[in-house]
């Protein structure tokens, strides 16, 4: 009677308590919303699936919109942050220097919305994903643009990843036919790299 008494108790506890959730938000452009693939190809579902994999109990929202500029990224933070998130990884700011904005203006933008994460959960962990632009623009503008990620890293205690197409931007087999855009293959490799990284984190 006894034992079966413990199983029970035993039986109830395993049901009751529950695993916390890491809630994942990707807020960023066309990179991470996936254009030109399914929404379940693109990097971030990608990463769900390896971490689920894995055994970590994770929620990822993919936030990503195509088209996206920073002045507009901080136009609707407030409604992604509804709910708060445990880890927090920016993609934005390619659409920015492809459209040759004020820099200034762009850095001042990023840092706003990364605010706005730390208001809303100071226990946010942060990662901010870099971009490239193409040399087109000039050296000066390419080197400023290159250099706000780390700057953004570093002053928000931000874990950096200096470019998240390392690997996958400039190889044509990994992308779409306008040479911007991960394909399928592109967004798996993008996620083995990220996932690695959050792991870390988990």
């Amino acid at each position: 009677m006894i034992l079966k008494t413990l199983s029970w108790i035993i039986f109830i506890l395993t049901f009751s308590i529950q695993t916390p959730v890491t809630r994942i938000v990707f807020y960023g452009d066309s990179i991470t919303a996936g254009y030109g693939v399914d929404l379940n190809e693109a990097y971030p579902a990608e990463i769900e699936r390896i971490l689920k994999k894995k055994g970590y109990s994770v929620e990822v929202i993919n936030a990503g919109s195509s088209g996206e500029t920073s002045a507009g990224g901080v136009t609707r933070i407030n409604w992604i942050l509804k709910k708060p998130a445990d880890i927090f990884i920016l993609e934005l700011g390619g659409n920015d220097g492809l459209r040759g904005l004020p820099l200034s203006e762009t850095k001042k933008n990023l840092q706003t919305i990364l605010d706005q994460v730390k208001t809303k959960n100071p226990n946010t962990k942060l990662i901010v994903a870099g971009m490239e632009v193409p040399p087109n623009l000039g050296q000066e503008y390419t080197a400023e643009f290159r250099n706000i990620f780390p700057s953004l890293a570093k002053n928000n205690q931000a874990l950096l990843i200096p470019f998240i197409l390392e690997n996958v931007g400039g190889y044509p087999e990994l992308n779409q036919t306008d040479g911007i855009h991960p394909n399928a293959a592109g967004h798996k490799k993008v996620a083995e790299k990220v996932a690695g990284i959050i792991e870390k984190m988990l």
